[in-house]
């Protein structure tokens, strides 16, 4: 039977080219998420400044299995913990600080918005830590003294610095100058993405604070066994909070921010690949049954002259997997090219450091072939068992005319489907907190695309029929044919229209997901603090004094230092929390907040205090007056005094600290804005000049107005903002392609009815018109359900996110969605037919039916 199917094939070119398209793409979006989960999982982030040191000591990120948001420094007392270990020939500590090497007055590398940008910029550190790299000497000495200096040959390059020049340097937030003795470069033919600058070892102890270190670098003596000497580090640091790393995880030390990065690629990719395998898989299966549907007739004919029903199935299985097989290997390569260029990607948006490697093996091109080999076959054999179980007669009758559609296992998997939709937007709107309503909220879009997708006959029915009277009076006898075409042919309609509702439905709800998610971001940033003007430093800080010299300005009301960061309840309990910690805002003047105090008062938040939502306070059941116990983002631990209580905006969670006490545990260690509101009835503009007049000497400082703090998002609000547009891409771009090939499969195979439709006088543009009719039906259908798949979405997560229902977001998101879905529909349909329509019609209606 197989070789009588293959030898036939070129009869039924589409609909296997169908069949192919389908499984081709379906197979690259699933190894393109295999590639993204493969990197996560691999953790490979080779050391650059730490690659000759088999060994390096450093902090632990880890606090209570989630990962700390700012660097962990180790104590200096560890170092010579490490230096007395059996084995170590000599432990180099590291304490980086940020720095600025100043060229006309401007840094050399500019900072971005992006999260990547702080793995560019220059850090400062000790000469003694360059033979970790190693660094070697291509001109000059060593810093010998305070005020000499080695650069990068990178650095020293942008900076047009020559041995021997002064070169104007910002630590510490103060611009001093230095003597430049030596220039080194990277041994190995390595080149580190942060650029070094080198000072003598006192002076770098003096700028890093001295008291603790970045890590340590192991060098072993000769013949030392590195997976022994790692051992006992970890039983002589037993009790630190350190981690010994050795191979590609060497580099952890450098970027502790890619372990976050690798975290938020498995996520991303395991929500991808969730996504992506569901609807690849649907719409897979879609045209497959499509495609055999279509062939009823001549399954029907093959029963009559004596093919026994196994001999059906193993034909309609084999020939399946021929097709599934080869396409799906093929959707391989592309799959592979794609899941590079979307790491680049999501490098580029500060989802991923640029620190982590990646790393694509054969195994997610298996699960890809398998997952796709699965789908087909699964669909195969429900469409070939159900073409077997049917007598001749009756399935000669069933090419002609529609049979019964709605069977048991459809109702199951519809009623599956849509009610765990329903539980998932229950659960967006009540137990669901923070960047976690959006795991809910965006699932339960797609459980119901597909559960309507599943009854989309009997809705097309009662659709067609509730417009068939306004589209005959409209159209005449084209409308006419069009609407008899879809009333006996529902289930080919529906077919159609399944792909048109998953686009609809996942583009509009999750990009009005993501409308509802930037004005929740806006309203809880905007809703706490007041800023007219921000100052912000790119170079490591202010110089000092530079606050009070800003307060002093004519006409201006408050200014305050501003510091972010993330941290942890210790204690007491905090059941709302969850492995994202609380946001923590650092301020040290009252007048920078909009919120004003329920309990207590927001002026008293001096010292180790904090003010806390009113609904946080009451879960940890703390008062004015009590104490709560926080794990900063360095993972130290720090009891603070409740001062006071305040009712935040729109989604705001965050905990309100003194700025002194929050900057020493960021990873600059200093606040590196400042927020300057204006007083009443001055003159905003003359303000702000005074203010940039101010601060204008200071080399990498700026002054911009408030959008600076809706600009520069947190780490998971942007990530979410990525992850959505990017599920939105490439789901959408899928379905999109269903559409047209569900919708080519669809209309090239009714050549024969066009010829006979000519043939009993319809002309070839009567013929276009009815098929335009069709099409409008088409997409109506498919629009309306996929718009009520998005509200299960949209309305609960608005709810969630901004307490109301409705929430004022741009109408042209869902015309553009609606314009395309239609512009698709259209195109594919009209084009096929078109082509079809071009033969002679007798030619057509002989044709294969």
């Amino acid at each position: 039977m197989l070789s009588l199917a293959l030898r036939t094939l070129r009869f039924r070119l589409g609909g296997f080219v169908a069949t192919f398209i389908a499984m081709f793409f379906g197979a690259a979006l699933i190894m393109a998420c295999g590639g993204l989960m493969e990197s996560g999982v691999r953790d490979a982030v080779p050391a650059q400044r730490f690659a000759a040191a088999p060994i390096v000591v450093a902090g632990d990120q880890k606090y209570d299995g989630s990962q700390l948001s700012e660097r962990v420094r180790l104590d200096q007392a560890r170092l010579r913990a490490v230096e007395d270990v059996p084995g170590v020939e000599r432990a180099v500590a590291d304490a980086s600080f940020p720095v600025a090497v100043v060229r006309d007055g401007h840094p050399v590398t500019h900072l971005s918005d992006s999260a990547t940008s702080d793995e560019h910029r220059p850090l400062g550190h000790g000469w003694d830590s360059a033979r970790l790299a190693p660094y070697t000497l291509t001109s000059g000495s060593r810093p010998g003294k305070a005020g000499d200096v080695v650069l990068d040959s990178g650095l020293a390059e942008l900076a047009g610095a020559h041995v021997g020049d002064q070169v104007r340097i910002v630590a510490a937030g103060r611009t001093q100058e230095f003597q430049l003795t030596g220039i080194v470069k990277q041994s190995g033919g390595r080149t580190a993405s942060q650029p070094a600058v080198f000072f003598g070892d006192e002076q770098a102890a003096a700028f890093s604070g001295g008291d603790t270190v970045d890590a340590i670098g192991v060098l072993p003596k000769p013949g030392t066994d590195v997976t022994e000497l790692r051992d006992r580090i970890d039983k002589a640091l037993d009790g630190a909070a350190a981690v010994t790393l050795t191979g590609d995880n060497r580099g952890l030390a450098e970027f502790p921010q890619a372990a976050a990065g690798q975290e938020n690629l498995i996520m991303l990719s395991a929500i991808f690949g969730g996504w992506a395998i569901l609807v690849a898989m649907f719409g897979a299966s879609s045209t497959l049954g499509l495609t055999v549907q279509q062939r009823q007739r001549e399954m029907a004919l093959l029963k009559a002259i004596g093919t026994t029903p196994s001999q059906l199935r193993r034909m309609i299985l084999g020939e399946t997997l021929v097709v599934s097989v080869l396409a799906s290997v093929l959707g391989c390569l592309p799959g592979a090219l794609l899941s590079d260029l979307l790491f680049d990607k999501l490098v580029d948006a500060g989802i991923i450091s640029g620190a982590v490697e990646f790393r694509q093996s054969l195994a997610p091109a298996v699960v890809a072939v398998v997952a796709s080999l699965l789908a087909a076959v699964g669909a195969a054999y429900i469409t070939a068992r159900k073409v077997a179980e049917t007598r001749a007669t009756e399935a000669l009758a069933s090419s002609a005319i529609e049979g019964r559609w709605l069977t048991r296992t459809r109702i199951v998997l519809s009623v599956l489907f849509l009610v765990g939709g329903v539980g998932m937007a229950v659960m967006t709107v009540t137990m669901m907190k923070g960047d976690l309503t959006a795991s809910t909220a965006g699932p339960a879009c797609i459980m119901w695309a597909i559960g309507l997708a599943l009854l989309a006959p009997g809705f097309t029915k009662a659709i067609v029929w509730l417009l068939q009277g306004p589209l005959r009076a409209l159209t005449g006898l084209t409308g006419y044919m069009a609407v008899l075409n879809s009333r006996a042919h529902t289930i080919r309609m529906a077919s159609t229209i399944t792909p048109i509702i998953l686009l609809t439905g996942v583009a509009s709800g999750t990009l009005y997901m993501q409308q509802i998610e930037d004005a929740s971001n806006r309203a809880a940033r905007n809703g706490v603090l007041r800023a007219d003007d921000v100052v912000t430093s790119s170079a490591g800080g202010f110089a000092p004094g530079t606050l009070d010299r800003v307060r002093q300005v004519p006409g201006v009301d408050a200014a305050s230092s501003y510091v972010t960061s993330t941290g942890f309840v210790q204690s007491p309990e905090d059941t709302g929390q969850t492995g994202d910690g609380w946001p923590l805002q650092g301020i040290d003047d009252a007048g920078s907040l909009t919120v004003h105090a329920a309990t207590g008062s927001l002026s008293d938040l001096r010292g180790d205090s904090v003010a806390l939502p009113v609904e946080h306070a009451e879960s940890l059941g703390r008062k004015v007056g009590d104490t709560v116990t926080l794990r900063l983002g360095d993972g130290t631990p720090v009891k603070v005094r409740v001062v006071a209580t305040y009712h935040p905006k729109g989604d705001a969670t965050a905990l309100l600290m003194p700025a002194p006490l929050l900057a020493p545990h960021t990873t600059d260690g200093v606040a590196k804005q400042i927020l300057v509101h204006h007083a009443a009835g001055t003159d905003p503009a003359r303000v702000t000049a005074a203010v940039t007049a101010l601060v204008k000497d200071q080399p990498g400082v700026e002054v911009s107005d408030s959008g600076a703090l809706t600009a520069g998002r947190t780490g998971g609000q942007q990530q979410l903002a990525t992850i959505n547009y990017l599920v939105v891409g490439l789901i959408v771009g899928y379905t999109a392609i269903s559409v047209i090939n569900t919708l080519i499969a669809a209309t090239g195979r009714r050549r024969r009815e066009f010829g006979l439709q000519q043939l009993t006088g319809f002309t070839r543009k009567q013929v276009m018109a009815m098929m335009s009719v069709e099409s409008v039906l088409t997409a109506i259908v498919g629009v309306f359900l996929g718009t009520v798949a998005a509200t299960i979405t949209f309305f609960p997560y608005s709810l969630a996110k901004l307490d109301k229902v409705v929430p004022s977001v741009p109408l042209w998101i869902y015309l553009t969605v609606v314009a395309c879905a239609v512009v698709i529909t259209f195109a594919a349909t009209l084009l096929p037919t078109w082509r079809a329509t071009r033969f002679r019609p007798v030619e057509a209606a002989t044709a294969a039916a």
